[in-house]
């Protein structure tokens, strides 16, 4: 048999309130200095008017709530937000109550403009007005209670200063209380440089360091990356080692792979000892701050065969039957100087806290962006309590996940806390995939709790598009990861210097790869792709569309090898059209379609589009504009404003 509610007379229903990850579960993410929108779906039996808040609370603020009064935009919608201010978990619900002022006045209008007699609905109107005096005499408002008693002339003005009093015995609540979690703007808009320390040295014949990674500062801050990525400097295994080009045996002076953490000098709390100290590493954090730049460490969960914790830990890794240590695979493919670490363990607690404390222990000395490693291989349970625990005690923490892996592994990922992602961008080449992907993050339920980070090269890919499409298609590939998303990275420098040579052919692996060797670049190349970053960079930092991934439309273009879209600020004032070539051989032409009324641009006057990447400026006229691309022009990023 069905029980009695609590309270039956809660007459309104409040539900599909928003944003809201898998029905609350998970909190959505913002970034500190914004506000969230909210939007629920309320309303009541009958016709009363009703009145809807939303309830929300900052980080710290137990059992403390501010309000905000809802907006009803139609069909039994409601709208509010509130502001960020700060970092951290914030929490927010919806409740809402008949208003039977509300609903008074409201029917009495109408009664007054009928011509009906209204002498018993003013007094009904007096005995409402007296009860909201008596709340506000509860209140402490003794001057409002008293006008609201002496209410023998009902103004517009008295009913105004009753609604500010009402009665909510009966109100309703969502039956959840929601949580978002507000990141550093960083978390939104950012721009990643990746570079092997070991390869920072002039000096072919010398081990890079540190302190040659200070040197380099000037150069990456001058192409206008916020974000330094540095691989794992930690000490690195001999068992097993690497030689060049993944060759299963090294030979003397073979540096290694440095995602096989741990030798006799240490394991993920120590530093490579040819990359120097710590007193080089805070001075490396102090000058890249210097320079407006965050220093992101790889955090690879695994071990070589030498790290410390293999011995006085062997029950954080699976033994085999024959008594030795099983080692990383993929079948087929084999990586025996790396274990990986039981999540299966008998101590799994105590090697959670062990993995918890090595982000503590790099928050301690300044880092607060952390690149992780194949997280999709570890326990997911594991990552909601660690992150959970970290940006609890350091909301100005960051997470980077590189987990190319299914889908809703990687969406799981996010949803456990995890910053930012990497994406499948670098595998999405075509028009109709690419628009299509671009859509699902940018929005809802996606956008919620997924910020993607675009790169188009990273140590492990160099994508066939790159190997064949030669520098036209690396130009097209970096304004597309630099305009289509809010946070983009870029393997340096490989990258501007076109490094596209693979290991073998069908292979996304390069040639004599960094991961397995050091390499002297030389940066004043004339084909150097750096200016062209450089323009990318300021673009985005000088131009509010750039910097979210919301408000990205696709264009109509009569080419299937060209693809435009817009992105553009909230109020509209400034708007950014980029337009690539996805054919890096031959020129492509086609007729661009722009809604000029989604873009707030005139019909029938001229407008500026003001290129980014050249400060050429031609008048447009009309929604629709012939665009022609070739290989040496193979994309186009334009500023379109009003004459």
């Amino acid at each position: 048999m069905t029980a009695l509610p609590a309270d039956g007379r809660r007459r309104v229903v409040i539900e599909n309130v928003r944003p809201r990850v898998d029905g609350g579960r998970f909190p959505a993410k913002r970034e500190v200095g914004g506000t969230l929108d909210v939007q629920a779906d309320a309303f009541g039996d009958g016709h009363d008017e009703i009145r809807v808040v939303l309830r929300w609370a900052g980080p710290g603020a137990e059992g403390a709530w501010d309000e905000t009064a809802m907006e009803p935009l139609g069909n039994d919608l409601w709208q509010a937000s509130f502001a960020l201010e700060a970092l951290g978990r914030y929490r927010y619900t919806v409740v809402g109550w008949v208003d039977r002022l509300g609903t008074w006045h409201h029917d009495l209008a109408k009664r007054v403009a009928a011509g009906q007699d209204v002498t018993i609905d003013l007094e009904i109107g007096r005995g409402l007005l007296k009860d909201a005096a008596d709340r506000a005499e509860a209140a402490g408002n003794r001057a409002d209670a008293r006008r609201l008693r002496d209410n023998h002339e009902i103004t517009g003005e008295l009913v105004e200063l009753g609604l500010r009093y009402p009665d909510r015995e009966h109100e309703s609540s969502y039956e959840h209380v929601l949580e978002v979690v507000v990141d550093p703007v960083r978390a939104r808009f950012s721009a990643w440089y990746e570079m092997f320390p070991r390869s920072a040295s002039p000096d072919p014949s010398r081990h890079g360091t540190l302190r040659d990674v200070i040197d380099r500062l000037p150069y990456v801050a001058g192409m206008g990356f916020d974000v330094l990525y540095l691989p794992p400097i930690h000490p690195i295994g001999r068992q097993f080692r690497k030689g060049p080009n993944n060759v299963t045996s090294s030979k003397p002076g073979d540096p290694g792979v440095p995602w096989a953490i741990g030798g006799p000098d240490g394991g993920h709390m120590s530093i490579h000892p040819q990359l120097g100290t710590f007193d080089d590493f805070a001075a490396l954090v102090k000058a890249a701050s210097g320079h407006g730049i965050q220093v992101a460490l790889d955090i690879a969960f695994q071990a070589s065969p030498d790290h410390p914790w293999v011995k006085e830990h062997p029950s954080w890794f699976r033994q085999r039957p024959d008594g030795t240590v099983q080692y990383a695979e993929n079948p087929p493919k084999r990586y025996q100087d790396i274990y990986p670490f039981d999540f299966e363990s008998e101590d799994w607690p105590g090697l959670w806290q062990a993995l918890h404390d090595v982000f503590i222990f790099w928050l301690e000395r300044g880092v607060t962006i952390f690149r992780v490693d194949n997280p999709h291989t570890k326990a997911l349970p594991f990552w909601e309590w660690c992150i959970g625990r970290v940006k609890s005690a350091h909301p100005e923490a960051l997470f980077l996940s590189e987990a190319f892996t299914r889908p809703k592994v990687m969406y799981r990922l996010a949803k456990l806390g995890f910053s930012q992602s990497y994406t499948y961008f670098t595998w999405r080449t075509d028009k109709a995939e690419l628009a299509d992907y671009l859509r699902e993050l940018a929005s809802p339920p996606v956008s919620d709790f997924f910020r993607p980070n675009f790169w188009p090269n990273t140590p492990d890919i160099l994508h066939a598009t790159l190997q064949e499409g030669g520098l036209p298609m690396f130009i097209t590939r970096a304004v597309m990861a630099a305009t289509m998303t809010a946070s983009w990275g870029m393997y340096g420098p490989a990258f501007e210097l076109g490094e596209r040579t693979p290991r073998e052919a069908g292979s996304e692996e390069y040639l004599d790869s960094e991961k397995y060797q050091q390499r002297t670049w030389d940066l004043e190349r004339p084909d150097s792709l750096a200016p062209l970053v450089t323009r990318l960079n300021r673009a985005r930092r000088e131009h509010p569309a750039l910097q979210s991934n919301e408000r990205v439309w696709f264009h109509a273009i009569g080419n299937d090898e060209l693809l435009a879209w817009t992105k553009n600020s909230a109020d509209r004032s400034d708007v950014v059209l980029t337009v690539v070539s996805l054919d890096p051989t031959r020129p492509q032409a086609g007729t661009l379609e722009l809604d000029l009324e989604r873009l707030g641009l005139p019909a029938d006057t001229p407008f500026e589009a003001v290129d980014l990447l050249t400060d050429a400026v031609e008048s447009w006229r009309g929604s629709s504009t012939e665009v022609e691309l070739d290989p040496q022009v193979p994309a186009r990023v334009l500023q379109l404003r009003r004459a």
